[in-house]
């Protein structure tokens, strides 16, 4: 079967800006003492979730350096890392644990058997025999957050069992599960409502849920010695009091501590707090250390000698300090290219040599443009606030995009801008190019975004809501609604948006609300003919037929170069990992899919736990690229970027309820 080809950019909300690193201090007996900070983590690309291994500080830990999550191995008296054995094929590993020669993590390489499920299962590989590899979640079912006891008999997961993800993107609904690496289909839940478990001995677990007064909290169960028959519904006990956000714990085996990240009121960061459970006592740790940096996932050495986390590893930290304009990842096709975007919503020239991009979300977002190898990046609009961009496919000097804020209402004025600049000032020795901005709809009109181009540049599909509903409208692409004439192509008392227009000009695909105004939350992909005619509402076809349409959130569609492949974002894999142990959780669609046109082969193109959107399907390059994977090494950017600064936010839904 023919696999389309091409290069796809994409963006990516909050991670370019990351920067993690782990770090770990050494605990002593007064833990009021001052602590000492050491970096175990080379400041390549992104470093988290680790665990240790031993007292030396051996680190096993999660890196992106490679294009995708893989599993590194840091030994101490060895600067060179070691990657260790997983399903090559996955693009996603997450929550390492090495317990003598078994390795065991998160993977999200296989399909799950239905839309709307996660593809996260825990595995096992054994290090003395690299190909044997084991799944211990059983198919069907989804496991999370990995923790194995100090003995190795019982391993903990936080999981869905076979029940399917309802959407939620706060707390997840998973229990807490334990089973014996042995015979993982003896699985026994101990807890009802729990994530991200740790244990303290082989009989007690600490884990995190939202209490019922709303607080994120830490939480206990203590085992029977048999507990084959374990009660679910006991209550267990709740350890951290309101007041205070707790989440992700890490239990120290050999001293009565138990580790956590903290939001509290009158702090702006995570920061780890070590809670006493004889005393009953907060030792907060990061604060002083580093006030104004967010700290994340502690764990704890095997004897507790040592705490270690990750965060921004600052501006000015040896290793990579800048962002490159466009960065390589790993894509599950060899015919694709995949390149993350250091901005939003990019759009190619027509001859694919240059991409078109507004930098951020922001007031001052503007209008760049970037080699598609990444080695020079330009100015062309900037202190406007502008998203969406669209290149007209006949002139490589016209650039559209949308002038206004972001998110608002259909009465919030917001305008199509035609841009146009002269190509050869597009050189290295320029950072800015000047350029002519002409409005194409009229002020009084309402919120009117995300211009389309029809591919003989003649005409724009884009959304307005002069109507009093966000609907779609075809406008002249050179005088606009002015002189050139405007014509409502959808209307209805529901939200259509984001239209793309086919390259070969016989459809536009958008996204609308339509079957069910009332929610906003969801959003199918409809097609329609440019005349009007047509209009249907695309079907996603899953592993055991059509999917749960009305829980679909799809959004940013576009097509390949000969229309027969659409591309989109969604939110149809579930959630790749708990939401509140990772920063700036703004999903519900996160991951980038691929269709053929009349809704088969589905494919998934990304695959990690952050949220990527926005993406063009360009050409594929007729030179060779200089971007090489890995871009962000101990070298340095191979090509100019932003500096790195860490600026990511607390998930919304965390940060409005402190």
């Amino acid at each position: 079967m023919i696999q389309p080809k091409g290069t796809i950019v994409f963006s990516t909300i909050g991670r370019n800006h990351y920067g993690f690193d782990v770090f770990s201090i050494s605990l002593t007996p007064k833990l009021n003492t001052q602590c000492i900070e050491h970096r175990l983590t080379d400041g390549a690309s992104i470093n988290f979730n680790g665990q240790f291994v031993d007292e030396d500080q051996t680190l096993i830990y999660v890196s992106e350096r490679t294009g995708s999550a893989q599993i590194y191995l840091n030994r101490p008296e060895n600067p060179k890392l070691e990657q260790l054995p997983t399903v090559t094929a996955s693009l996603f590993h997450d929550r390492p644990v090495l317990r003598i020669d078994r390795l065991y993590y998160v993977s999200a390489h296989e399909p799950a058997d239905k839309l709307f499920t996660s593809w996260s299962a825990v595995y096992m590989t054994k290090l003395g025999d690299r190909k044997i590899v084991l799944r211990l979640t059983p198919k069907g079912a989804v496991d999370y957050s990995p923790a194995v006891s100090p003995t190795g008999k019982f391993i903990a997961v936080a999981s869905y069992g076979f029940r399917p993800w309802k959407g939620e993107l706060d707390e997840l609904d998973t229990d807490i599960i334990v089973f014996p690496p042995s015979d993982p289909n003896r699985r026994i839940v101990v807890c009802k409502r729990g994530g991200w478990p740790t244990w303290f001995g082989d009989s007690t677990i600490f884990f995190h849920r939202k209490a019922d007064d709303g607080w994120w909290s830490i939480f206990r169960v203590d085992l029977p010695e048999n507990f084959q028959h374990l009660d679910a519904g006991d209550n267990p006990r709740r350890i951290t009091p309101p007041g205070v956000h707790a989440f992700t714990p890490s239990a120290s085996r050999d001293r009565n501590f138990v580790a956590f990240a903290t939001r509290r009121r009158e702090s702006n960061f995570r920061h780890i707090e070590i809670f006493d459970l004889e005393s009953e006592s907060f030792y907060r740790v990061t604060e002083s250390l580093n006030p104004n940096f967010h700290h994340y996932n502690p764990f704890f050495s095997p004897k507790g000698g040592f705490l270690g986390y990750h965060r921004f590893r600052g501006e000015s930290a040896p290793g990579v300090t800048t962002i490159p304009h466009l960065d390589p990842i790993i894509s599950p096709t060899n015919e694709m290219r995949l390149l993350r975007l250091n901005g939003m919503f990019p759009s190619f020239s027509h001859n694919g040599d240059f991409i078109a991009f507004n930098h951020d979300f922001d007031m001052n977002s503007g209008l760049r443009i970037v080699r598609r190898d990444g080695s020079k990046r330009w100015v062309v609009l900037k202190d406007r606030n502008a998203f969406c961009t669209s290149w007209n496919p006949t002139e490589n000097n016209v650039i559209y995009t949308s002038i206004g804020p972001i998110f608002e209402s259909a009465k919030r004025t917001v305008q199509i801008a035609r841009i146009s600049f002269d190509p050869k000032d597009l050189t290295d020795d320029r950072e800015e190019i000047p350029a002519t901005v002409k409005i194409l709809t009229r002020e009084d009109t309402g919120n009117n975004a995300f211009p389309s181009c029809s591919p003989d540049g003649k005409f724009l599909v884009f959304r307005s809501g002069r109507s009093g509903h966000k609907n779609l409208f075809i406008v002249d692409a050179v005088n606009g609604e002015f002189n050139g004439g405007i014509r409502q192509l959808t209307d209805g008392p529901w939200i259509d948006t984001m239209p793309s227009w086919s390259p070969d000009g016989k459809l536009i695909a958008f996204s609308s609300n339509r079957h069910n105004p009332n929610n906003v939350d969801c959003f199918s992909i409809y097609l329609i003919r440019p005349d009007g005619s047509d209009l249907r509402r695309f079907q996603l076809a899953g592993p055991e037929g059509l999917s749960d349409v009305d829980r679909e959130r799809i959004n940013h569609v576009c097509f390949n170069s000969d229309s027969s492949w659409l591309l989109f974002t969604a939110n149809i894999g579930g959630v790749t990992a708990d939401p509140v142990s990772l920063p700036n959780q703004f999903q519900p669609y996160g991951d980038m899919y691929m269709v053929r046109l009349d809704g088969s082969d589905l494919q998934r193109l990304t695959c990690n736990a952050y949220e990527d959107g926005t993406p063009s399907w360009g050409p594929s390059s007729s030179t060779k690229e200089e971007i090489e994977l890995g871009s962000m090494s101990l070298e340095g950017n191979k090509v100019g970027g932003d500096k790195l600064k860490g600026q990511f936010e607390e998930p919304f839904w965390l940060s409005c309820n402190i």
